[in-house]
């Protein structure tokens, strides 16, 4: 049985990769049911995107999010660094889908704001590791770690990530995350938002941020790279949703077909971006 959700909030999906948790992405997916869907950019790898590396877990992700619009569910795409291409398609509706570079809520009488976060690269210092990260790097990073913990796996050893390890131990990478978080906060409280709800750094995070100016809470929905996270709001509370505590409660459900479209359909649309 579907759950039902108020809001869901998913980025930094970056279909088109081999990094990609597609599979586990759907299965999240299939299992709810949510009033409003925020894509928080990021989500079709424009940059990397090769004809030739684009699986039917990955084009069934975006059959579902289709069929999410096409039903009762508002659908939010608000565009990141990584699928800027479609900013040139800012406030483009179709059905109940809007592309949009940002979006701002009222809920429960709380303001809220909603961006990819990738303004900031140019504002916050220590901000190259995460291109270096991003982009080709980060993605043979997570194929190589998808092998070792293959193997650890195997060993019935503990999973490791080395990306992990690096943000965690690197003092650039965790003074970036740091000023990222403040940045966005700070400039939240300035313009009196209650929320502010951000991607980019693929770190999950809700936090109540403090500063002489007044409060806001700072949340993070991750990635479904390596954090399979999303964030989950619901009779007021904000909640991480992360895929590897609930996995055991997801049910393989077949995606719901879309009859007029494709696999072949959806890929040559995907194409026109690349």
């Amino acid at each position: 049985m579907k759950r039902n959700v108020e809001l869901v909030v998913i980025s930094d999906v970056h279909l088109g990769t081999y990094g990609c948790k597609a599979k586990e992405l759907l299965r999240y997916l299939n299992s709810i049911q949510p009033k409003t869907l925020v894509l928080n950019g990021d989500i079709i790898d424009i940059w990397q995107f090769k004809k030739s590396y684009f699986p039917k877990p990955h084009l069934k992700v975006i059959k579902k999010i289709i069929s999410f619009a096409t039903k009762n569910t508002d659908v939010y795409y608000i565009t990141g660094n990584h699928d800027e291409m479609f900013r040139k398609f800012t406030d483009f509706e179709l059905g109940k889908l809007k592309v949009i570079n940002k979006l701002c809520l009222n809920l429960n009488e709380k303001k809220t704001w909603i961006f990819h976060g990738d303004v900031f690269d140019a504002s916050v210092q220590h901000s190259k590791w995460i291109a270096k990260l991003g982009g080709k790097g980060y993605d043979l990073l997570i194929v190589i770690n998808n092998i070792v913990n293959w193997f650890l796996d195997k060993m019935g050893k503990e999973k490791y990530s080395f990306s992990k390890k690096i943000k965690n131990n690197v003092k650039k990478a965790v003074k970036y995350i740091g000023d990222f978080e403040l940045t966005a906060s700070e400039l939240a409280i300035d313009n009196g938002y209650d929320f502010v709800i951000c991607g980019h750094i693929h770190q999950p995070q809700i936090r109540e941020v403090v500063t002489k100016k007044g409060s806001c809470t700072y949340l993070n929905s991750g990635d479904w790279i390596e954090n399979l996270s999303a964030l989950e709001y619901n009779n007021g509370e904000w909640m991480i949703f992360h895929y590897e505590d609930h996995q055991h409660l997801l049910k393989d459900d077949e995606t719901e077909e879309i009859q007029d479209m494709n696999n072949s359909e959806l890929l040559k649309i995907v194409t026109q971006f690349s």
